[in-house]
């Protein structure tokens, strides 16, 4: 009898590959939400080294942002949601946001984000 039980069943490989296929349906999902996340860091490190020792206000830099993400085309996060805090002569910026990806029928898959970037004079 044991030597007729050898190998995965059709029934374990199609299990097997399910799982596979929901875990590479889940990384098509979340793709383009981390490659946006990529971009608003990139700007906001951007624009840390543009206004690096000058002073600047708070509009400016949102101004400045508000510009690269016209570029880029962000979605996910308005340059108003952006937290732009006075730490000692310079500033500190943080963009905080939630991003929402469709997966299945009512199911999302959901990614918190956070970038703090700080601007020196």
């Amino acid at each position: 009898m044991l030597a007729r039980q050898r190998g995965a069943t059709f029934i374990g490989m199609v299990v097997i590959i399910a799982i596979i296929g929901f875990g590479l349906y889940a990384a098509m999902r979340l793709t383009p939400l981390y490659m946006e996340y990529l971009e608003v860091a990139r700007a906001l490190e951007q624009t840390a080294t543009e206004h690096k020792g000058e002073t600047v206000s708070p509009q400016a830099l949102r101004t400045s942002l508000d510009r690269r993400w016209t570029i880029e085309d962000i979605k996910s996060i308005d340059t108003k949601d952006i937290e732009i805090t006075k730490k000692g002569s310079g500033y500190t910026i943080r963009a905080y946001y939630r991003a929402e990806a469709p997966f299945i029928a009512n199911v999302s898959l959901v990614v918190d984000f956070d970038k703090t970037v700080e601007v020196e004079p």
